[in-house]
C-alpha cells in the first residue's frame, strides 16, 4: 500500500510538471526592445495607479477593484487593512507578478505594463516578510553579480547596524551563509536584507510585513535604519504593527480590494470615524487589556 501511494504521488508530480511545461502561460518578455525606459529611470519615484483592477486569473473575482493612487516622489506610504484587503496585492501588481485587468500604473510617466519584466523589476526593491539568504557567501547575498567594491559593502552593512557582526565572522565579506541563512537570526537576515536593498540604489522600496516577526527591540532598530537609510526613495510599507507606519507621509487604507481612506495619519486620526482611527483604537485596547491580565 505504502510503495503503491509512493508511485502514485510521484506520477502526479510527473503528470504536473508535463501540464505546466505544456499549457502554463509565459510571463511577459524580460525586454522589449522598442519600448525600454531610460537608463536613469525611474529618476523621481512618482507613482500613480489609475483605476487599476486585478483578479488571479480569468473568471475569479476582482482582488483589487479601481484602485486610483497619486504616489509623490520620496513619499512614505503605509499600507493597511486586515486580512484579505489587497495589501500584499498591490505591491504584486507593482512587480507584475500579477497582471492587471484594468486601468494602469505609471512611474514617472512610464507605463509598466509596455515595458519588459528585467527593466521594470530590476529598478524595483522589495524587502518581504520572511527575508530570503542564499547558500555561499555574505559577500554573495549582498551583491550576487559584483557590482559592488567592499568599501560600498562595509559602508551599507554600516548604515543598516550590521557591520559589527559581519566583522566578527571567520572570514567576514567571504563567511559562509547556510542555506535560507540559519546561521543567522531573523533580525540579521532582516539587517542584511536591507543592506542588498540599499545597495541596489532603487528609487522605490516595497515592504511587505517586513518586522512582523521581530521582537519589538529589534524593530525600532530595523524603523531606524529605514529612516536613515531609504530617505530619497519611495516607499510602500505594508504593515503588521500599526505603530510603525503612524509617523509615515500618508496612510493607505484598504478594504475588500478597494481604497476606504488615503491621506495624512494625523488626519485620520483626528478623524474618530475614520477606519485608520478605529484600527488604532482596537489596538491600544488589545495591548492594554494584555497588560492587565500580565499585571493580574
Amino acid at each position: 500500500m505504502q510503495l503503491g501511494i509512493e508511485s502514485q504521488a510521484r506520477l502526479i508530480s510527473a503528470n504536473r510538471i508535463l501540464t505546466y511545461i505544456e499549457n502554463l502561460e509565459s510571463e511577459a518578455p524580460a525586454v522589449i526592445e522598442h519600448s525600454r525606459p531610460e537608463r536613469a529611470w525611474p529618476k523621481y519615484g512618482a507613482i500613480k495607479f489609475d483605476n487599476v483592477n486585478v483578479r488571479y486569473r480569468e473568471g475569479l473575482p476582482l482582488v483589487l477593484k479601481n484602485i486610483s493612487l497619486d504616489i509623490q516622489p520620496q513619499e512614505k506610504i503605509g499600507i493597511v487593512g486586515r486580512t484579505g484587503s489587497g495589501k500584499s496585492s498591490l505591491a504584486l501588481i507593482l512587480f507584475r507578478i500579477m497582471e492587471l485587468d484594468g486601468g494602469s500604473i505609471t512611474i514617472d510617466g512610464v507605463n509598466i505594463s509596455t515595458i519588459g519584466l528585467e527593466d521594470l523589476r530590476s529598478k524595483l526593491s522589495i524587502i518581504p516578510q520572511d527575508p530570503v539568504l542564499f547558500m555561499g557567501t555574505v559577500r554573495y547575498n549582498l551583491d550576487p553579480f559584483n557590482k559592488c567594491t567592499d568599501k560600498m559593502l562595509w559602508s551599507a552593512l554600516q548604515s543598516c547596524h550590521i557591520k559589527r557582526t559581519i566583522k566578527s565572522l571567520d572570514g567576514q565579506l567571504d563567511a559562509v551563509v547556510t542555506e535560507n541563512g540559519e546561521n543567522f537570526s531573523v533580525g540579521e537576515r532582516q539587517l542584511l536584507c536591507m543592506a542588498r536593498a540599499l545597495l541596489r540604489c532603487s528609487k522605490i522600496l516595497v515592504l511587505d510585513e517586513a518586522t512582523a516577526a521581530i521582537d519589538t527591540e529589534t524593530d525600532s532598530l530595523i524603523q531606524e535604519t529605514i529612516k536613515e537609510v531609504f530617505a530619497d526613495c519611495t516607499m510602500l510599507t505594508i504593515a503588521h504593527r500599526l505603530n510603525t507606519v503612524v509617523n509615515y507621509d500618508k496612510i493607505l487604507v484598504l478594504n475588500n480590494g478597494e481604497v476606504m481612506e488615503f491621506d495624512r495619519p494625523e488626519n485620520l486620526l483626528a478623524d474618530r470615524t475614520s477606519e485608520f482611527s478605529k484600527m488604532m483604537a482596537a489596538q491600544e485596547s488589545q495591548k492594554q487589556n494584555a497588560q492587565h491580565k500580565g499585571n493580574s
